[in-house]
């Protein structure tokens, strides 16, 4: 037999088509329906059959075709209404970001993430992190913020999922060739490639650009003959290898992202690191300033700090990346020498500095070298204080410098098309006001039937898909064509259809519904009110307890009875996810409290008129309101957790018997569930405005950005003069600070023990601060209900110096605590340094209690 050789042949696109290669190459279209009609018009079985990447579908056409829509005149005139669309949104001048709060940023914000999801199509996320990060950009495009992102791009993507007969979990590596992305490599004259120093040799990438709307995101690829083979496989996989490949991927990340922009020219004002593994970029930053500015490492600290935005997702310590100190100093042990400290120094800033045992930790580096650090949700908020305390010590937990900012979804791209233009033709234009409570009351003007018919429609899609799919798996896994024909008895349009698709790890707990069988079984055979369950996602391919959950659900939709109203959908993608959001009519989740930071799937389920049942965590907390879904189990703080789950599953199965099947089977009038009607116009109209990322991007900017590019220009300023300044008051500060005393607090008030209401407690305090200047501290009574010998909701009162007391650096402070309420409270004086440069109230981690 011969052996042949191959080679691709590409249609010429005809020049009225040429529109179309342009918008193929910028993510407007994965948010645009119109443009994502005209892609699916060249060729539907294309479209389907490219994961409907309109770059591919361009290479792939046929060219007969092509030459026909070139001169069918109803596909030139969608096309140019379409482009036409889509170059008045690039060019629109009257946006947030240019006349808005957002004009105050005038470089850029440089945003950093491990992964982005924006689109089936380009598989470099896992779940929920890179959706969150691909809807933030959408956002930061739709507001025409500065904006710029830094990522890495992976040759394997995340896998895809098959699952077997016995409902094991096979992780199938994709190999992907990236001139059929929609992304195109840089080039500065000849290739553009950023190396990174990494065990002794240079390690280099190339970088390729994506484009989001208005923003671009810049990714780093390892995979070029420059490099060595082992070198080339750092941007292999995302999450994948050991701990050195995680090491090598995040240095590429943080310290190559750094150099990426550097080379792009490029100059940020601020750096948001979404999650601890960009955090070496503070490092590699620092380094910049010491060597080209001639600065120190703690004046560079000053001012590269200024300048970072952390954002933290992670609820437990264990899910937070960690280098022992070994590896550490294998890969960092030179750097430090850059940075001009040694190596225990530069490790110091990864640690707590309680144990020095303890490992590296990402997430306390991105802490220590960040002035702006948030959570992902109210509770997230709480849960991090908490949980990074000891990086504060002493510090009381609801001090702990870091704010929340609950997150979102971008609105468009999870609504389906028909739910947009319901709201078009009822609201108007929804796009324009998506944040405003107010504008989404309208809402209940749209007619009950209308409403119930495009929400039948698309849970009839869903089911169909899911139909679809099934049958594709039995087929190739060989079943028999009777199993093949059984397909179409899963699932039926009529019954109440519940939702429930995520990442498969332990504390989602898949398998909760599945704790009492029988009741379950009665939940689904019910003659007049039956219930039907949908499961999808993925378990990471080493996490086997999260592999062992997708095969128990599994088994459980095979079982007798259980058949055809339960089913898994195999490789849960974005795709999956929006045909699931927008065509379901409950949405379950159900994680053990408080390990969900925020959540953001049933988020996107409201807008499609998609009702929430969930616990009370994340994002769910903040959202329910008591009449737009329902709320599974007590908030329970302590308790075990075979006990939470007990009581979980119990009101889950309350919940779903006594209310939430009865309510959706109501219908009075014999066609229309009239109450689940008004349900779900409550869910939308409460949750859309608010859990959206414009809202969220507009906080970011606003709380965060804004402050840090001011705070980093004014470091910049004179040759960095105050992060000089304030670097060295710092040292002195610290070195001065153990002579500080709170020698003796006196009460004024005759009798402490009944003081009355809209009186004060007359507080003074002598205070030694020997060579501190009074300027540089402030003086407080910290006070707040007694409860269990700690202080519950406390506050503090600044106390005035009145005089000083026999010199000596002694001090007289006095101050009033208002009495506005009757109770029991307790108090206690402390001294805080503070300084006008400083940009957090515990910067310093000092602080003296009398």
């Amino acid at each position: 037999m011969p052996t042949f050789q191959t080679y691709n042949v590409t249609p010429i696109l005809p020049a009225a088509l040429e529109p179309l290669r342009e918008m193929s190459f910028n993510l407007w279209w994965t948010w645009e329906p119109a443009a994502r009609r005209l892609f699916r018009h060249l060729d539907p079985e294309l479209w389907n059959r490219t994961n409907h990447n309109p770059v591919r579908m361009l290479q792939l056409s046929r060219q007969s075709r092509l030459e026909e829509l070139a001169q069918d005149k109803t596909f030139l005139r969608e096309l140019k209404q379409v482009f036409e669309e889509f170059e008045k949104y690039l060019g629109r001048h009257d946006t947030y970001g240019k006349t808005g709060a957002g004009s105050a940023i005038k470089n850029p914000i440089a945003y950093f993430s491990a992964e982005f999801g924006f689109h089936e199509s380009i598989p470099n996320y896992s779940g929920g992190l890179g959706i969150l990060a691909g809807d933030h950009c959408k956002s930061a495009s739709d507001l025409d913020l500065n904006f710029v992102a830094i990522g890495l791009l992976y040759r394997h993507g995340y896998f895809r999922q098959q699952i077997d007969k016995n409902g094991v979990q096979a992780a199938i590596n994709l190999n992907q060739n990236f001139y059929h992305l929609p992304i195109r490599e840089v080039h500065r004259g000849d290739r553009l490639l950023i190396s990174v120093r990494i065990l002794e040799r240079e390690v280099f990438a190339r970088l390729w650009e994506l484009r989001v709307g208005r923003v671009n995101l810049y990714l780093l690829d390892t995979d070029i003959p420059e490099n060595s083979a082992e070198d080339r496989l750092i941007t292999a996989e995302l999450y994948g290898g050991d701990l050195e490949m995680r090491m090598r991927q995040e240095m590429m990340l943080g310290i190559g992202g750094v150099k990426a922009l550097a080379a792009l020219g490029i100059q940020p004002a601020v750096f948001h690191m979404n999650e601890g593994h960009s955090a070496f970029l503070a490092l590699e930053r620092i380094r910049l300033n010491v060597a080209e500015k001639k600065i120190d490492f703690y004046s560079a600290l000053q001012l590269v700090a200024a300048a970072n935005v952390f954002t933290t997702h992670t609820p437990v310590p264990a899910g937070n990346d960690s280098f022992p100190r070994e590896m550490m100093r294998k890969y960092f042990g030179n750097f430090a020498k850059e940075l001009n400290i040694p190596f225990d120094e530069l490790f110091s800033f990864g640690h707590t500095r309680l144990n020095p045992d303890d490992p590296f930790s990402m997430t306390i580096l991105a802490l220590r070298l960040s002035r702006h650090a948030n959570a992902v949700s109210k509770l997230h908020g709480e849960v991090s204080r908490s949980l990074w305390k000891d990086v504060w010590s002493g510090v009381p937990v609801h001090e702990v410098p870091i704010t929340s900012i609950t997150n979102g979804v971008h609105t468009k791209t999870w609504m389906a098309p028909e739910f947009a233009a319901l709201y078009r033709k009822h609201l108007g234009d929804w796009e324009e006001h998506l944040a405003e409570p107010e504008f989404w009351r309208g809402v209940i003007d749209i007619h009950d039937t209308e409403l119930w018919e495009t929400h039948q429609q698309l849970k009839l899609r869903l089911i169909n898909f899911i139909r679809d799919r099934e049958r594709h798996r039995r087929e190739r896994l060989g079943e028999s064509p009777e199993s093949i024909r059984k397909v179409n008895r899963i699932l039926d349009p009529e019954i109440l259809t519940v939702g429930f698709a995520r990442r498969f790890a332990t504390y989602k707990r898949g398998t909760l519904l599945f704790s009492d069988k029988e009741r379950l079984k009665r939940l689904v055979n019910d003659t007049t009110r039956p219930v039907q369950f949908i499961f999808a996602g993925k378990a990471h391919p080493r996490d086997e307890a999260g592999k062992a959950l997708i095969q128990e659900v599994y088994r459980f939709s095979h079982e007798a009875g259980l058949e055809n109203r339960i089913v898994f959908l195999e490789d849960y993608d974005s795709y999956i996810a929006r045909r699931l959001v927008q065509g379901v009519d409950l949405w379950l989740n159900h994680p053990l409290r408080p390990l969900e930071a925020s959540g953001t799937s049933g988020m996107k389920a409201a807008p499609n008129g998609g009702i929430n049942l969930s616990v009370l965590d994340g994002w769910w907390r903040e959202g329910y309101n008591g009449s737009n879904g329902w709320a599974i189990g007590a908030e329970i703080n302590n308790g075990s957790t075979e006990f939470q789950n007990e009581v979980d599953a119990s009101s889950l199965y309350q919940l779903l018997e006594n209310q939430i099947v009865p309510l959706y089977y109501a219908k009075p009038d014999g066609k229309l569930p009239l109450a689940w009607l008004q349900l779900m116009r409550e869910s939308i109209r409460s949750v859309t405005p608010v859990f959206n990322t414009q809202r969220m991007v507009k906080e970011y900017t606003e709380q965060l950005y804004v402050p840090a590019a001011k705070s980093y220009e004014n470091f910049s300023r004179d040759g960095c003069g105050a992060a000089t300044h304030l670097s060295q008051w710092k040292t002195q500060i610290r070195k001065d600070w153990p002579g500080v005393k709170i020698s003796d607090v006196q009460i004024g008030n005759k009798d402490r023990q009944s003081i009355l209401v809209g009186e004060s407690l007359q507080i003074t305090a002598r205070v030694h601060l020997g060579s501190v200047d009074p300027q540089h501290v402030r003086v407080e009574a910290y006070h707040g209900e007694v409860d269990n010998g700690d202080i519950h909701n406390p506050s503090a009162t600044v106390l005035n110096q009145t005089g000083r007391a026999e010199g000596d650096g002694n001090y007289i402070y006095q101050g009033a605590v208002p009495a506005s309420e009757s109770g029991t409270y307790g108090f206690s004086v402390r001294v805080v340094p503070t300084h006008r440069y400083l940009m957090q109230m515990h910067e310093l981690r000092l602080i003296t209690w009398s």
